[in-house]
């Protein structure tokens, strides 16, 4: 069947169609800012918001109805433009049609429930969709996109659903975290969740009265989350998480970075010469040991910075890091906020929650119960489970990535993986490089895809800026002059 956005007669010549496949943050970050673009450049805009299970606006992070689940963020940091950072405090302030969407005033440190900051997306992106009307149209799609290839005719390219397709001008990736393999391998059971965040993959084990141990594979933010659900609707439980390293994230101070206080390293103030991991390394330590109460602001300052030090950095240096500090840094850089943390930490106290340092070496049926061999340094250990849950969050190898669209991709020949496998190859602009090396004009991606080039540029301060950037390209005066049909490019 041929989908709503198809189009058989000629295009008005300064309408683009643009399919984004993806609606979380990144893809709706993406509708909004193209929506924006092209009404204030007199542009008609088709703009097709393609989300596999219907969240558009929610996506992954935000679909959770766990309003024990809060932001990672004070909601100062998590406004949708870069340019308003008041405008998502404004909106949790304003009593709407329902009365005020959270029950709390909002200040700029207050940590937003997840479910109303999806809730929030939703609404900026229905109000770009009103204010770009007439010129600009958006059309939410619930389909799983399985392919996309060049078009022989009409718009350049066509992408594949798995009940029909559409054609566009251009295509963003806005795809998210690529979910993690397990870690493991286990036997065929309905008790074995490999995707915690697939819908209605938790539906079992939450509703289940009788479940009394459950082991996570992982220590990072989502087993945080799947502890706080897990333990709010079975207070008897045990969950065990289990991780190479066996730390958890740190606690978010509770406030803003402090502009006035920013951070200076020697390796920010040469801009073109290679950064070395060590010296980096050495740098950061001396910066945060002079100012130890502030550590947090240490690393806030240093964040704009990242990405192009990531991009000076050596490719070695790059897979040391990976491999060797990657995992502090993050604990560090992503926090939990205080209520979630005195949560975990009550958790740990009262045994509800045990953290073991070591890797699932085996994964056997027992009955009704799995058998979960974990080995730690020379010991192996036996933990008995109801459930055992994959919760080590996104892949580090995105070649292995259980994604057909990206499988298709790259055996297509149309993307490459990122020389360190953490994403998708792209150009600075977030052009999407085929296998010849070459940047696409029809094909981009932003947000976590890009890691290998950015490194950080997963939480929604880089993305509203990337969606910005990515907006204005695609609605330049230059790209629609090769769009039209009377242009001799």
């Amino acid at each position: 069947m041929l989908r709503p956005m198809d189009r058989r007669s000629e295009p008005d010549r300064r309408t683009l169609t643009v399919a984004i496949v993806g609606g979380g943050a990144s893809g709706t970050l993406t509708a909004v800012q193209l929506l924006r673009s092209g009404a204030a450049r007199g542009v008609g805009m088709r703009v097709a918001l393609i989300d596999q299970y219907g969240r558009h606006g929610l996506g992954v992070a935000y679909s959770t109805d766990h309003d024990d689940h809060l932001l990672n963020a004070v909601a100062g940091q998590m406004s949708a433009f870069h340019d308003d950072p008041d405008h998502l405090i404004r909106w949790a302030n304003t009593a709407g049609p329902g009365g005020r969407p959270v029950d709390q005033d909002v200040t700029d440190t207050t940590f937003l429930p997840r479910p109303a900051y999806g809730r929030y997306l939703r609404e900026v992106l229905a109000e770009a969709e009103q204010e770009a009307r007439p010129g600009g149209q958006l059309t939410r799609l619930t389909a799983e996109v399985i392919a996309i290839r060049p078009n022989d005719t009409g718009p350049a390219v066509r992408v594949v659903l798995g009940d029909g397709h559409l054609d566009a001008d251009v295509v963003v990736l806005a795809t998210g975290n690529t979910p993690a393999a397990p870690p493991f391998d286990a036997p065929s059971s309905s008790r074995v969740i490999t995707d915690p965040w697939h819908p209605g993959a938790l539906a079992g084990l939450l509703g289940c009265a009788g479940v009394r141990s459950v082991v996570i594979v992982g220590t990072g933010l989502t087993t945080v989350d799947l502890a706080v659900a897990i333990t709010s609707v079975s207070p008897r439980v045990v969950v065990h998480a289990v991780s190479r390293h066996g730390l958890l994230p740190r606690t978010h101070p509770g406030t803003r970075p402090h502009p006035d206080r920013p951070v200076w390293l020697p390796v920010i103030s040469r801009t073109t010469e290679p950064v070395r991991l060590t010296e980096l390394s050495w740098q950061l330590r001396a910066a945060i040991s002079a100012n130890p109460e502030n550590w947090h602001d240490v690393l806030c300052s240093l964040r704009p910075y990242v990405p192009g030090l990531w991009r000076r950095m050596p490719t070695a240096d790059k897979r040391a890091f990976l491999r060797h500090l990657a995992r502090y840094w993050e604990i560090h850089r992503h926090l939990v906020p205080a209520p979630t943390a005195s949560r975990v930490a009550a958790l740990r106290v009262g045994g509800q929650l045990v953290i073991h340092r070591g890797r699932v070496q085996a994964v056997r049926s027992a009955g009704e119960q799995l058998r979960v061999l974990v080995e730690s340094d020379a010991d192996t250990v036996e933990l008995q489970a109801d459930w055992l849950v994959n919760g080590t969050g996104s892949t580090t190898d995105v070649t292995v990535t259980a994604s057909p669209l990206l499988r298709e991709l790259f055996r297509a020949g149309l993307a490459r993986p990122d020389p360190l496998r953490l994403g998708i190859d792209a150009s600075v602009q977030g052009a999407v490089v085929d296998s010849t090396g070459t940047p696409s004009d029809v094909l981009y991606t932003l947000g976590p895809p890009l890691r290998g080039l950015w490194y950080e540029t997963t939480a929604i301060p880089e993305i509203r800026q990337q969606a910005a950037a990515l907006a204005q390209l695609i609605t330049s005066d230059a790209r629609l002059a090769q769009r039209r049909p009377d242009s001799a490019a």
